[in-house]
């Protein structure tokens, strides 16, 4: 199954607000209905992002050019932090002046390009894991980085996939993630539909899980990596950086190139985004704090690259931590 694909001249997803309960398939359109299924988080995870972005681009240049420069615009700022939403949008329309059909082919493109990186990033990472750990490693992971925030494989549970089908996988403690709770909900999905061994976690439990021993490493994915090494990622990612120095593990990202932001020169220098406060004074449709109470709802968080043992690319291990940047 693929998170998202083109089908009959329109975009097609998952809709992932409605798992774990449902599998529900989004029939897109419009750039505007896709706008909102990404602000929404119908469609999210970073590589997922960057080929909507493309797609939208190819929806967008079917339109007259100064309603597709307008609905371009508000695709890209849909999520701003996510790096690879924009650099879709921005690869695909390089191609505009050559028609809507070389939009479409260079979207379908990136699509396809997709599967295969994070398939060879997904055999790095393993590799690299082995080199550095024991024959069979339990992993920690935070947020969701599977199949569903690429097309069909994904980037650290691509890794946590390489290792089960080596045999090299023991078990994989997922933190929940609030406040929408894509470990809980969507990680531990995929990871039953693989036959993963799996444990979840409460996210204030996640460093405690690494200095009890439990787990030989961390492993995330990454919406942003800056020209230094920085790494952004959903918030509660950091605490889990300093948990695994403290413990002495190393701390993995996995991501495509395509998530390197050579124009970001550090984390600092990448705007990260503020949800809605509703998302954290709520558990669903239940209140968990009184009505008016103010919010700080931060989306991601910086882990400084001094923090990151490795970055896993499809093409090259990174090792910030070491001095090395992208």
């Amino acid at each position: 199954m693929r998170t998202i694909d083109w089908r009959d001249d329109h975009i097609v997803a998952v809709d992932q607000t409605a798992l774990p309960d449902a599998v529900r398939m989004l029939d897109i359109h419009t750039v505007a209905e896709l706008t909102d299924a990404i602000r929404r988080l119908a469609i999210r995870g970073a590589p997922a992002l960057g080929v909507a972005g493309a797609l939208g681009a190819a929806l967008a240049a079917r339109e007259p050019a100064d309603v597709c420069r307008r609905q371009v615009e508000a695709l890209r700022q849909a999520r701003p932090t996510a790096v690879n939403l924009a650099w879709g949008v921005d690869r695909a329309m390089r191609r505009l002046p050559e028609g809507p059909a070389a939009v479409l082919a260079e979207a379908l493109g990136i699509l396809d390009e997709d599967v295969r990186a994070n398939r060879a990033l997904a055999a790095r990472g393993a590799d690299w894991l082995l080199a550095h750990g024991a024959a069979r490693l339990n992993v920690q992971t935070h947020c969701n980085a599977g199949g569903l925030a690429c097309v069909e494989w994904g980037t650290a549970l691509g890794v946590v996939r390489a290792l089960h089908e080596r045999g090299a996988l023991g078990r994989v403690y997922v933190d929940e993630t609030r406040p929408l709770l894509q470990g809980s909900r969507l990680t531990t999905w995929e990871l039953a539909r693989l036959g993963i061994e799996h444990t979840l976690v409460v996210d204030s439990a996640g460093p405690s899980v690494l200095a009890r021993g439990l787990a030989d490493a961390v492993l995330v994915g990454a919406d942003r990596i800056a020209a230094n090494g920085d790494v952004i990622n959903k918030i509660g990612t950091y605490p889990l950086a300093l948990a695994a120095a403290r413990a002495g593990i190393p701390f993995v990202v996995a991501a495509p190139e395509s998530t390197l932001d050579p124009d970001s020169p550090t984390g600092q220098d990448v705007e990260i985004e503020i949800r809605d406060g509703a998302e954290i004074v709520h558990m669903g449709q239940i209140r968990t704090a009184p009505a008016g109470t103010p919010t700080l709802n931060l989306a991601f968080d910086l882990t400084p690259a001094d923090l990151v043992t490795a970055i896993v690319t499809e093409h090259r291990v990174i090792h910030p931590a070491k001095g090395e940047r992208p």
